[in-house]
């Protein structure tokens, strides 16, 4: 296992409530992040996943309560923090390849004008080497399958080699070697003393893939190991009178039907 690296930041959310103008998406969230954890946000659809992590990335300001990093109360996108997208949030039709996707992780820092130099290309293939993505370094991301383009939205992030990683429905409409190579790039990141927060509603990816579980439908229902989470109890509190067409034992092993 790689040895955690020295930087390490940690967030924090007080009383954190965002209502849009017809509806509630969150209310009272209080929930510390800590470096090293892998934490699974889980909750049905419309259960303010997106809104929570897009507040957490800074894009989204609360509206009422506040965000802390490092003790500090952040009022906007923070550098150390970075937010992966659900993919169908994206334009993949866009004419693009590959490594210039994953370069646009390096644009921030550099100006407009200037291109990008051999360190920067060398750089992007070693983290398309690590989602096994270089051998499509210079393909079309519209050539590409649902899998395919999710590992170079991961290769992106580790370019931009922050201590914080918001992932929003990862291993939504990809296949299971992705989901594979997903798990094992998080639990690296883990090692390494980086915070990993994703968004799901695949109860098996939530209770196999993290050490901590946080149930939300527009409020925390619970919050724990997977162990301590992972009960009938507050399954229905998070998904209604769904969670009673689940077996737990089924969720572990991934052999639930809905």
């Amino acid at each position: 296992m790689t040895a955690p690296e020295k930087s390490a930041t940690r967030i924090e959310t007080q009383d954190l409530s965002v209502h849009f103008e017809d509806r509630s998406a969150l209310n009272a969230i209080d929930l510390s992040l800590s470096p090293g954890e892998i934490v699974a946000l889980v909750g049905p659809n419309g259960a303010g996943k997106s809104t929570l992590m897009r507040v957490l990335a800074g894009m989204l300001p609360p509206s009422h309560g506040r965000v802390l990093v490092d003790g500090q109360e952040s009022h906007g996108p923070n550098a150390c923090i970075i937010y992966v997208p659900q993919r169908s949030a994206v334009d993949w039709t866009f004419p693009i390849d590959v490594t210039e996707v994953v370069l646009l992780a390096r644009r921030k820092a550099r100006s407009r004008l200037l291109p990008y130099g051999g360190a920067d290309r060398e750089a992007a293939l070693r983290v398309l080497t690590s989602v096994g993505m270089e051998p499509f370094a210079h393909v079309q991301i519209s050539r590409l399958s649902g899998g395919q383009q999710q590992r170079v939205f991961l290769a992106r992030a580790l370019l931009q080699n922050g201590d914080v990683y918001l992932l929003d429905e990862p291993f939504t409409g990809v296949d299971v070697p992705t989901q594979d190579v997903v798990v094992e790039v998080l639990r690296e990141l883990a090692s390494r003393g980086k915070t990993i927060v994703f968004a799901t509603h695949d109860l098996h990816q939530a209770f196999t893939s993290s050490n901590r579980v946080i149930l939300l439908n527009r409020t925390i229902i619970a919050d724990g190991p997977t162990s301590e989470v992972a009960t009938d109890a507050n399954l229905r509190a998070t998904f209604g009178g769904t969670s009673s067409m689940f077996d737990l034992v089924d969720l572990m092993n991934g052999t639930a039907q809905r």
